[in-house]
């Protein structure tokens, strides 16, 4: 798996062997980003990565200038895995948290301009993770959370929705509380 854009571009993040994750394609990872510059100043966000698995969409955001990244994961091995991604490519803008999501929502007082959640695809409470998001009050007034889902999840019905994407198997559903992202 590699950084593909920004100051680590082409760097290559090494997982933990033996992970049972399944992480966002290189394809998937590039076509967000290539909505995010249209819409955002990378250099000044900070993000919030929920479910960081191998930490890929954080690292992302580091290379490309995030201000401030915290990755929540709460599986061991994969917080291990990211803390030597960190280490070996010099990062210094990622904390990584190592703690449930939903514990981390209840306790959490700093606000992002972006969350960005891949949970399991089959975790009991996907569908509520927009809800959870939005009312634990983590988001600036103008943030906006990106949920990555299956296809078989829609949220076109959901009041804080205001866009999806599809890219194979990858589904980007975007949410904010404020204004609407043009």
């Amino acid at each position: 798996m590699r950084i593909i854009g920004g100051k680590y571009k082409g760097r290559i993040i090494t997982p933990i062997s033996g992970l049972k994750i399944r992480p966002t394609t290189d394809f998937a990872r590039e076509s967000l980003f290539n909505i995010l510059v249209n819409r955002v100043d990378l250099e000044s966000v900070s993000m919030l990565d929920l479910f960081s698995g191998t930490g890929a969409i954080g690292f992302e955001f580091s290379s490309r200038g995030a201000e401030v990244v915290h990755m929540i994961e709460k599986e061991r091995k994969h917080i291990t895995g990211i803390r030597q991604n960190i280490q070996k490519l010099g990062i210094t803008n990622v904390k990584p948290v190592h703690i449930d999501v939903k514990a981390f929502l209840k306790i959490c007082k700093f606000k992002y301009d972006i969350v960005y959640a891949d949970p399991p695809y089959d975790l009991d409470w996907l569908k509520d993770i927009p809800d959870l998001v939005i009312g634990s009050g983590i988001m600036k007034a103008d943030g906006f959370l990106i949920l990555e889902h299956p296809r078989s999840f829609s949220f076109k019905d959901h009041k804080y929705f205001f866009e999806h994407r599809n890219y194979g198997s990858v589904n980007f559903s975007f949410f904010s509380s404020s204004v609407l992202p043009e």
